[in-house]
């Protein structure tokens, strides 16, 4: 199937999913959007003018002030797993309903850094490419998740092993929830697919150390530190059954 230029089988699959494809009318707040948004290659490459902070410190700050969290490190963290949740979940969903997924190049992809979860994202042309699992891996593992730790760990102080312990936990929950879409409506045909190229990314070298897996469930090696935002407790894949009391930098890393 080819892709229509709105992408719009991605909408019965939810918010994770969706992609505009063309920019939103309104900002974060309902108010009319003047400002222009980047994109997430400038993101990655922290392009901003010095006198202004870069999009990826204002999403760091967003999730922070939103979880009440004093830690810099802890809503990096959980901004970068938002974050490839939405990439894993568009790519996968365009691979298993179209058979194809489109470019999502940093370059055209624009992110609106202070919007609310899931993050608002918007594509500028929709490219066809193929959708096999080389080409979603190097969609969003080498495209997106490699320059967004690279920054991350460069200015955040968030270590490799939870980066990709998140990339791990967000594929498996986009592959979890296409699964439960697919059987709730009778596509085995679409269970089928997305378990065989989830199988095939989780081969990666840079997925297959984050955790363990049988069928759609998944047990992480790492810790996302959600576990130290006010009120928060373990994530389900986590790799502890209760939040530890110690600092966790050497179980997370």
């Amino acid at each position: 199937m080819d892709l229509d230029p709105e992408l719009a089988a991605l909408r019965l699959l939810g918010g994770f999913s969706v992609l505009r494809t063309a920019p939103r009318a309104t900002g974060a707040t309902g108010a009319p959007r003047t400002r222009r948004l980047p994109t997430l290659a400038e993101a990655y490459a922290r392009a901003a003018p010095a006198a202004h902070p870069d999009a990826l410190t204002v999403r760091v700050t967003t999730v922070a002030d939103r979880l009440r969290t004093p830690e810099p490190r802890v809503a990096a963290s959980l901004a970068q797993q938002g974050l490839a949740a939405r990439l894993w979940s568009v790519s996968l969903g365009c691979a298993v309903l179209y058979g194809g997924v489109p470019d999502l190049d940093p370059g055209l992809l624009h992110w609106d850094p202070l919007a609310s979860a899931p993050d608002d994202l918007w594509l500028a042309g929709v490219r066809p490419l193929p959708g096999d699992a080389a080409t979603v891996a190097g969609i969003v593992l080498h495209g997106h998740l490699e320059p967004l730790a690279a920054a991350l760990r460069a200015h955040h102080g968030v270590a490799a092993g939870l980066l990709w312990g998140n990339a791990g936990s967000a594929l498996a929950g986009a592959a979890r929830e296409l699964d439960r879409w697919a059987r709730a409506h009778g596509r085995t045909d679409v269970a089928a697919r997305a378990r065989a190229l989830t199988d095939e990314l989780f081969a990666h070298p840079l997925l297959r150390p984050t955790g363990t897996r049988a069928g759609t469930a998944f047990r992480r090696r790492s810790c996302c530190l959600y576990y130290r935002v006010p009120g928060g407790g373990v994530c389900g894949d986590c790799c502890f059954t209760r939040p530890p009391r110690s600092s966790p930098r050497a179980a997370s890393g």
